[in-house]
């Protein structure tokens, strides 16, 4: 554990995630990364050679309520800090993620949430004002960020929450009652 700590904070940083969810090709970060920590090649590899791996699957009962929202007629959007490469793949493991009627991919625009330019991409694209769109996310600058923007917005913690404050800020749902 102390090892796959010090993995992660020192070979595979966050920032350095964060530049192949920019738009730079996997292979160019590895290369990188290899040439830094040659002792660590194999499992900068892997890093993205087993990415799926690294994803523990959907939270459960997020993906109904994404359905639920498509049921009842609302546009489901969404933007995503994620590898341009990568993002193909894992919406192939994870069909769910094809259902956004947009997807505002990082990768692909070359500017990463809580930047204000790839929420205001969104809404260029979907033509709406963020005062008409409830923003969602788990983390606080970001629901900052679109809050800052005038979105209404939810910091997620579970599906029940979600759901309830969807319901709260009059969004046509279907309570899921326990049992």
């Amino acid at each position: 554990a102390e090892e796959r700590a010090w993995f992660m904070t020192h070979v595979v940083p966050l920032s350095w995630h964060e530049q192949q969810d920019l738009g730079r090709p996997c292979e160019e970060g590895i290369a990188g990364r290899v040439a830094q920590f040659p002792a660590y090649e194999a499992r900068i590899r892997d890093f993205y050679g087993r990415w799926l791996e690294t994803i523990a699957g959907e939270i459960p009962g997020t993906v109904r309520i994404l359905r639920d929202l498509k049921e009842q007629g609302y546009p489901v959007h969404a933007i995503t800090n994620f590898s341009a490469e990568l993002w193909p793949m894992t919406v192939a493991a994870y069909p769910f993620l094809g259902e956004f009627d947009v997807a505002i991919v990082s990768g692909e625009e070359g500017v990463l949430k809580p930047d204000r330019e790839i929420f205001r991409r969104l809404l260029d694209r979907i033509g709406l004002a963020a005062r008409d769109c409830v923003f969602i996310d788990d983390r606080a600058e970001h629901v900052e960020t679109a809050r800052w923007l005038g979105f209404r917005t939810i910091r997620f913690t579970t599906p029940e929450a979600l759901r309830m404050d969807l319901v709260r800020l009059g969004v046509r749902l279907p309570i899921q009652l326990a049992g």
